[in-house]
């Protein structure tokens, strides 16, 4: 005889409930909804779409020719293109001092787990 005790839900086909598969909403933290990456990929999507029209925006503006001299160099480029040509050489400069940051935090903390 069945034990009538366990019971599990299925359709005709033999199959669980669709409602069985959907995952249940996040309880909210606070009054807030925890964040997601989905969220994150959302919101970072969002800033370089409004940082790329700000860009534009501001190529398009000075187009301005200027001369630049930069060590043995010279030579005469749109003031915009100078500008961002300058901002690229920052953030790189910036990326590689931030990288060797990390490795010694990454090297300091293997040498602490020894």
């Amino acid at each position: 005889m069945p034990d009538s005790s366990h019971h599990t839900d299925t359709d005709t086909t033999g199959q669980p409930p669709v409602e069985s598969f959907v995952t249940e909403r996040p309880e909210p933290i606070g009054h807030r909804m925890p964040h997601t990456r989905t969220g994150a990929a959302w919101f970072g999507i969002c800033a370089a779409a409004l940082l790329s029209v700000v860009l534009i925006v501001f190529m398009a503006q000075n187009t301005g020719r200027v001369e630049v001299r930069f060590l043995w160099m010279d030579g005469s480029l749109p003031l915009a293109l100078a500008l961002l040509i300058a901002a690229v050489g920052a953030a790189l400069l910036t990326m590689v001092v931030g990288a060797a940051r990390i490795t010694q935090l990454r090297r300091l903390a293997r040498r602490q787990d020894r």
